[in-house]
């Protein structure tokens, strides 16, 4: 039972990131223009919302039982030691966190205004595909050792850990954006914002799982 209530809570989580974190875009856009301001303000901009992302989201993860939306971190976790989680509870919740991720891009393409959905848009593959796969392994590898140092040997402030979590993921998207995106997430890949780009999709989860 505690498996099955550990995969509906990813899922539920993984609905609600994906869903909002589809919003970066629009809201990074929105705000900057509002404040007249472009480059790297927008960047900062951008950082902020991705730190407020993940500190509300870590607090609802935790309401939930420990809940993830990230299949990579869920697998990184589990090959340091570090939590409850198990081979058998992650063949039941890297699933769970597919359709997650499969209802939230469905409902943001849905509701998301006319005029910001040319800003909807998976991962997608802008060199060869052995590159490709190349970049995003390497990517998710350091991004999960960042994430490992960061969680354990990081500072105690839920906050500072937060931010810097943000700074390393937003740094590793501008790295990896002149390959695949990047993706880092299997849950972004996994999702309809991606489905025109099958072969990057099957690449990513094959070096996801590399990475380790």
């Amino acid at each position: 039972m505690g498996v099955v209530k550990a995969a509906i809570g990813d899922a539920v989580l993984t609905f609600m990131w994906v869903f909002c974190v589809s919003t970066l875009r629009p809201f990074t856009s929105i705000i900057a223009s509002a404040l007249g301001v472009q480059g790297i303000a927008s960047l900062f901009i951008t950082t902020v919302l991705v730190t407020f992302l993940l500190f509300v989201f870590n607090l609802i993860g935790h309401a939930l039982g420990g809940a993830s939306f990230n299949p990579t971190g869920t697998a990184a976790f589990y090959a340091a030691g570090v939590g409850p989680v198990n081979l058998f509870s992650m063949a039941f919740r890297f699933p769970a966190q597919a359709l997650g991720a499969v209802g939230g891009a469905t409902t943001i393409m849905e509701v998301m205004p006319l005029q910001y959905k040319h800003m909807l848009g998976g991962p997608s593959l802008k060199v060869d595909l052995h590159t490709g796969a190349i970049a995003e392994g390497v990517l998710t590898f350091v991004i999960s050792f960042i994430v490992l140092f960061i969680v354990i040997r990081g500072p105690r402030s839920p906050l500072l850990k937060t931010w810097l979590l943000s700074m390393s993921t937003v740094a590793l998207v501008i790295a990896g954006s002149g390959y695949t995106g990047p993706s880092m997430n299997p849950a972004n890949v996994s999702s309809p914002l991606s489905f025109d780009h099958y072969r990057l999709t099957n690449c990513s989860w094959r070096n996801h799982v590399l990475s380790f």
